[in-house]
């Protein structure tokens, strides 16, 4: 443990400045009051009351959620940053607990923890500035979750986040497009600069909001569908033709003309319409 967080931990109090970005965890803590309140207000809190905030850091986000009045967790694998937010945040900012003092902060690793130890069958959001060096898989897991997740928003790198929500028929379209968008309404809310994080990170970073579809559950085998988007990207400048292979299908169903086309091509109705197809070629 570093000097000044070890002096510190003696008296029972930290600060801020104890809590230093790690790279090896891909950290970059915001500074910008503005921006975290603004990230705050991403949420719309319809229809649920509990938050996990990922990578809460020195708690600039974490200051906002809680005056926000949700019932907040915080998930980070920094040991300085627990022992911060658990001994010295509160104490930093008395006018906050006034209004809420609904805080838990735990320890963990978001992409080894299940998730069910804290909620259970309740619903919840996600928010966070996400380490970059992990941000897809956060959504990928947050995909497993979905039943439970309403919302989902926060600050990823903007190439990322403008990919989550590009359209069909572009070249950054890819897997997390197609998987986030069939269960998920994508919305790229603004642009941040990295002057405003510490250290600044080498590229621009995009706040995105994801909000759960009315119906999220898919007319076609789910798994299955999972399978045939990942496995026409893996090739994506193969034909569908080619880059699905694997499932052997029958020369009648790969006449049909959409095997012509290559996957950046097709909606998620698309995807979904494929996904039948094979279904059914196996039967």
């Amino acid at each position: 443990m570093p000097k000044n967080l070890r002096d510190n931990k003696k008296s029972g109090r930290t600060n801020s400045s104890s809590v230093r970005p790690k790279k090896h965890l891909g950290q970059h803590f915001l500074k910008d009051e503005k921006i975290a309140q603004q990230i705050a207000e991403t949420l719309s809190l319809e229809g649920y009351d509990h938050v996990l905030e990922i990578g809460p850091g020195t708690g600039v986000l974490t200051k906002y959620l809680l005056l926000r009045g949700t019932d907040l967790t915080v998930m980070d694998l920094d040991g300085q940053s627990i022992v911060y937010l658990n001994h010295s945040f509160p104490l930093e900012h008395p006018k906050v607990l006034e209004k809420n003092d609904r805080l838990k902060v735990i320890e963990a690793d978001f992409l080894k923890f299940d998730l069910s130890r804290l909620y259970e069958n309740r619903q919840f959001a996600i928010t966070g500035n996400f380490p970059y060096n992990i941000s897809s898989q956060i959504v990928f897991k947050m995909l497993d979750w979905r039943h439970q997740i309403p919302e989902f928003t926060g600050m990823f790198q903007k190439e990322v986040a403008k990919r989550i929500c590009e359209p069909h028929g572009n070249k950054t379209y890819g897997i997390l497009s197609v998987l986030v968008q069939a269960f998920y309404k994508t919305e790229y809310l603004f642009t941040v600069h990295p002057q405003v994080f510490d250290p600044p990170p080498k590229v621009q970073s995009g706040v995105l909001r994801l909000t759960r579809k009315t119906t999220y559950q898919l007319d076609c085998n789910e798994e299955l569908f999972f399978r045939v988007v990942k496995n026409a990207f893996n090739q994506r400048r193969k034909t569908l033709r080619n880059s699905l292979k694997s499932f052997n299908l029958s020369p009648d169903l790969k006449e049909d003309v959409i095997f012509d086309q290559r996957p950046e091509q097709l909606s998620v109705d698309n995807f979904v319409t494929l996904t039948r197809m094979i279904s059914n070629d196996a039967v």
